[in-house]
């Protein structure tokens, strides 16, 4: 597929989605969410066992691109609730949901639905000089893209209040110490260690993955022994799968397992 927006490559097992309009800070479009939309279709189609997301350039994303949907002062609004059920409610949704893990590296600014969209990925790893922002205050409207869901849940109601009423910029440093990220890394170490880490998941058992955090998931919206009983359907099932086999047998061996992701 060709794209103008964003980069795709698959390779090695890993899906590496790349927003790719870096004199804007990566801002979102119409066109970029739908090049995005359809690289993501692809990734869910394709053998790949990880799906990375990071940022061209000096920042991740400074979420939507106010002059693609300008409104003039004096003039009729914008339906903005139109935007979020087209684009970004089904963009989060789908990395929320994809089939393996979602691992974002924060290379610079992650601002209004741009820090959304990267807390709603699985794992977060950051550059020390990136910041999370939830500008959405400063032209009057809410935290959308899940951050009124998310925000609370990682940093709890207070920090999260504080952050969407002030538009207070968060540090990665700051970010970690909160639990609102998996790490926070020197800038020139980001790559790397999400590389790394991207590999280890490309090898790992899929299936057992991906069970994992559909658990942790939704399992804020059941009780315990609700929860209880999933653990033991999802348990049941993986028990069956190839790769738990294998990791059995890698360990009775003392060996290096191979996971397939079947």
């Amino acid at each position: 597929m060709d794209y103008e927006t964003i980069l795709y490559a698959n390779a090695d097992g890993i899906a590496r989605v790349t927003l790719n309009r870096p004199d804007r800070l990566n801002s979102f479009t119409v066109q970029m969410h739908d090049e995005l939309s359809r690289a993501l279709e692809a990734v869910a189609r394709s053998d790949a066992r990880v799906l990375m997301l990071t940022g061209a350039g000096r920042g991740f994303c400074a979420g939507q691109d106010l002059s693609d949907r300008a409104v003039a002062p004096g003039g009729d609004g914008v339906d903005l609730g139109e935007s979020l059920e087209k684009r970004y409610n089904p963009l989060v949704r789908r990395l929320a949901t994809l089939e393996m893990p979602v691992l974002c590296a924060v290379n610079g600014v992650a601002a209004g639905a741009g820090a959304n969209i990267a807390l709603a990925c699985d794992l977060i790893i950051a550059a020390r000089s990136a910041k999370f922002i939830q500008s959405f205050a400063n032209i009057g409207l809410i935290p959308d893209s899940g951050g009124t869901w998310v925000l609370p849940r990682l940093a709890g109601q207070a920090r999260a209040l504080g952050l969407a009423l002030t538009g207070e910029p968060l540090t990665a440093e700051r970010a970690e110490a909160w639990g609102v990220i998996w790490k926070c890394v020197d800038d020139d170490r980001l790559v790397g260690e999400a590389d790394a880490l991207a590999l280890k998941f490309a090898a790992a058992p899929t299936k057992g993955l991906v069970a994992t955090k559909k658990l942790i998931r939704e399992g804020a919206a059941r009780g315990l022994f609700e929860q209880l009983d999933a653990e033991r359907d999802a348990q049941r099932a993986l028990g069956r799968t190839a790769d738990y086999k294998e990791g059995v047998a890698a360990f009775t061996e003392k060996r290096a397992p191979k996971f397939t992701g079947n």
